[in-house]
């Protein structure tokens, strides 16, 4: 066997798992990235934030590790002089509806043991004079980061704890040779005892060669930001969210300062023609093919919800004004003329054959390896305790 542990990505849960087994074992790992650099997809396409589990389930893994990981990510960072910027956010509501529905996201809060308190709109307006809003909750522990720094440090302290690191080097094919596993790369075959297919964006196809996941299948959804202008990024102090609609995985345009003073605006999340279409003129007729033939998606169109919800993306992307509209929401001051584009990223989300997004980290464990089929927002935020729990069932599989 070329290795013990061979982890297929290079992305943060790849790495932080990675590096965690390192730690835990005395196991010979190795990591397989396609790209020459790192944080070259959904590991550095990001907006940085550090997300507090005041959104999500109480109980779920992804309430778990979003507030867990808040907390690690923070002390990680501080010990390896990773740029963080501490600025807590503001939820904003617009109308009652949107309150009542804050005050169910502070009893969430609660219960994930994340910080959280509803504050009037004299409070919002002392943190945010600009935005707008009936009163917001504001979660102090939310902060920003900067990924792409964060994603090589994690390499780095792999590398340093024993890990290999295959840059460059692409997974065509995944064989089962029935006491490990044969991987056909770009440069030569390489053999395992355990695989972690943490692949991203082509997590779900790999799977699907060993049998494994077949009832899903990644549906690419493109987020795109814009950001102020630099004599227009004073209109905004922290990070100011809209309050979030609980029956979408999608967060909503929102403004997000960054470490490197930037002020961020977006993401919308519009299907994207490939899953590395990250520009609203690029297409991949075979990911575009895929897309359109499988029988999840069209179940989930049929929503009219979601039907409307993919209009309004699409024009997001192609209309600036449209953007713009949006933006202007949270912070009515903003017009077109504020914005300029910035970048955009590709979310690898998972659809269920049934048309179902689903909305938690999603991981199929077998006797010799575990398939992260969907590792959801806040990705970032819980990767080293994603990472460590994974290093924890591969050692207790050996």
């Amino acid at each position: 066997m070329d290795h013990d542990v061979l982890i297929v990505g290079g992305g943060v849960v790849g790495l932080s798992t990675g590096l965690h087994v390192a730690r835990r074992t005395d196991l010979d790992v190795a990591i397989v990235e396609k790209e020459h650099h790192l944080a070259s997809h959904q590991s550095g396409r990001n907006s940085g934030v550090l997300h507090p589990g005041f959104n999500y389930e109480p109980g779920s893994l992804k309430a778990q590790f979003a507030t867990e990981g808040t907390s690690r990510m923070k002390e990680y960072c501080h010990e390896n002089g990773i740029p963080i910027e501490e600025f807590g956010v503001v939820v904003s509501a617009l109308d009652t509806r949107e309150e009542t529905r804050l005050e169910e996201l502070k009893e969430q809060a609660d219960e994930n043991g994340a910080e959280a308190r509803i504050i009037d709109r004299k409070e919002l307006t002392e943190r945010e004079p600009n935005a707008r809003g009936r009163s917001a909750l504001y979660a102090p522990e939310a902060a920003s980061v900067d990924s792409q720094q964060y994603v090589y440090q994690l390499a780095r302290d792999a590398q340093a704890a024993g890990v290999a690191l295959y840059l460059g080097t692409e997974v065509e094919r995944i064989t089962d040779r029935g006491s490990g596993y044969r991987l056909g790369t770009t440069h030569g075959p390489l053999d395992t005892r355990f695989l972690v297919n943490a692949a991203g964006l082509y997590a779900d196809r790999l799977a699907q060669q060993v049998g494994v996941g077949e009832d899903y299948q990644i549906v690419p959804f493109r987020g795109e930001y814009y950001e102020l202008v630099p004599d227009k990024r004073s209109l905004v102090n922290t990070m100011i969210y809209p309050t979030p609609d609980p029956e979408l995985p999608f967060l909503g345009v929102h403004y997000t300062r960054r470490t490197d003073d930037k002020v961020i605006i977006g993401p919308n999340a519009v299907p994207a023609f490939g899953r590395e279409a990250y520009d609203n003129t690029d297409f991949d007729l075979g990911d575009l093919g895929d897309t359109a033939q499988y029988e999840g998606v069209w179940k989930l169109l049929a929503s009219p919800k979601m039907l409307q919800v993919a209009g309004s993306e699409l024009h997001k992307s192609y209309r600036k004004d449209r953007f713009a509209r949006a933006a202007k929401r949270l912070v009515p001051s903003v017009t077109a003329d504020d914005l300029v584009k910035s970048f955009a990223g590709i979310r690898a989300q998972i659809v269920s054959n049934d048309g179902e997004l689903v909305k938690d980290p999603l991981f199929v464990e077998e006797a010799d390896a575990i398939h992260v089929l969907n590792a959801v927002s806040p990705g970032l935020t819980a990767s080293l305790p994603f990472g460590d729990h994974l290093a924890e069932r591969i050692e207790s599989a050996y």
